[in-house]
């Protein structure tokens, strides 16, 4: 059994732009997630945290650091390993829903689970966890904004990620749907073992997660209860 965090960020750095344009993205970022652990990231925008989520999920390689997911260090992995390790350990959430246009919200889901190679994806309960059930017909362009965000959680659980990276989840939604969807996320954690790695500028929503931390100026730290 492999024992190993489900995320390890080691002393990681970046830097974006050229020249004077040049920036700090992430300074010196430790972090470290275990299988089944549900950790929030707030901070204001520009403070680096959708590049810590591209470092976390093997989309882009740090200057400096290490990054492991499941004891993987993914910054040694040629890009067509790296896509492979995604698809087989990685789920995303971001807040451009990028569903298939031409395909049905279930079709997605059955999609998804083809390319990672799950049999048996349980479409119909996935759906219904999001309370797009009777959605499972329609395709993207006939559903809302914070329908298309369900669809896309459901599609990623259905992969059975080990490291589920979640990009503003509630943006679309009202304050009821955003409790329920974090909920959802934060019982897969629990439940299904998933690490969730979530970025959040919903404060109200935080008290779902084991963990909370703050990006500011590239610069990742832990709040403690009474700052939330």
């Amino acid at each position: 059994m492999n024992n190993a965090p489900a995320l390890l960020l080691e002393n990681v750095q970046l830097a974006l732009g050229d020249g004077d344009a040049r920036v700090t993205a992430l300074d010196h970022v430790n972090l470290c997630v275990n299988a089944g652990e549900f950790v929030a990231i707030v901070g204001p925008s520009g403070s680096g945290k959708s590049s810590l989520l591209a470092i976390a999920g093997a989309l882009s390689a740090p200057d400096a650091g290490r990054v492991e997911i499941a004891g993987q260090d993914v910054t040694r992995l040629s890009a067509s390993k790296a896509a492979r390790f995604r698809r087989e350990n990685l789920g995303f959430v971001f807040q451009a829903d990028n569903l298939t246009p031409s395909l049905t919200s279930a079709e997605q889901l059955q999609l998804a689970g083809r390319i990672a190679g799950r049999k048996d994806v349980p479409v119909d309960a996935l759906l219904a966890a999001v309370d797009m059930s009777h959605r499972a017909g329609h395709r993207p362009g006939q559903l809302s904004g914070g329908e298309r965000q369900r669809v896309g959680i459901a599609r990623a659980l259905a992969l059975v990620p080990r490291l589920l990276l979640v990009d503003e989840p509630t943006a679309a939604l009202d304050r009821a749907r955003s409790h329920e969807v974090v909920e959802l996320l934060a019982e897969r954690a629990k439940v299904g073992g998933t690490a969730v790695v979530m970025v959040t500028h919903d404060r109200d929503v935080l008290g779902h997660c084991d963990r909370v931390l703050e990006m500011v100026d590239g610069r990742l730290s832990e709040l403690e209860a009474s700052a939330l």
